[in-house]
């Protein structure tokens, strides 16, 4: 099971830097109190779309939300290294899933549009799950969606705090993130038994 953003997907030039154009030297600002909002919406509660409006009233802004919406949560980029790895692993009969802390908008946007239904055989987001990592119950969840028990599940996410979470959940867990590199990745799954790539 793999997290999705710093794993499968990046985004160019950073959050901070999808933001400047609307909100300059406030751009780090708008972004942790949009991140304190949305901690709700992560585990299907609220409407993120309506506290993004809310904050950019708050900022004095008058341009339209969508736009807002897209330019800064939409920007990731699906890392095709990581994503071959993915198709490589279905191809040799391992299941590959996706465990993700997301809300409603930017999921759906990863279904659709990225394509990730049909990338992974299992799709685990936060805001259907109704908790979010790193809560156990995610993992148990998780778990219980896959049709697998934990300690048959090797999870691969870039927070630690999320590892440390999902070792506490019964599941194997590593620590990458793209910036470490595939040879890296490939090693860390060859040390949990995937093997054949």
């Amino acid at each position: 099971m793999f997290d999705a953003d710093g794993v499968l997907q990046n985004h160019p030039g950073g959050w901070i830097a999808a933001a400047e154009p609307y909100f300059g030297e406030r751009a780090l600002e708008f972004l942790q109190r949009s991140y304190e909002a949305e901690l709700p919406t992560l585990v299907g509660e609220g409407d993120h779309l309506a506290l993004v409006a809310a904050t950019l009233a708050e900022f004095g802004l008058t341009v339209p939300v969508g736009d807002v919406y897209r330019d800064i949560w939409l920007g990731m980029e699906p890392a095709a290294a990581s994503l071959a790895v993915v198709r490589a692993l279905r191809d040799r009969g391992y299941g590959v899933h996706l465990g993700t802390n997301q809300e409603r908008y930017r999921a759906a946007h990863m279904r659709e549009v990225l394509g990730y239904d049909a990338l992974f055989d299992v799709s685990c987001y936060s805001c259907e799950l109704g908790a979010a990592k790193p809560d156990l119950a995610f993992f148990s969840e998780a778990a219980r969606r896959i049709g697998a028990e934990p300690p048959a599940i090797l999870f691969i996410d870039d927070n630690a705090q999320n590892v440390t979470a999902a070792r506490i959940a019964g599941l194997a867990a590593e620590q990458w993130c793209l910036d470490d590199g595939h040879d890296v990745l490939l090693d860390l799954l060859g040390r949990n038994g995937v093997t054949g790539l």
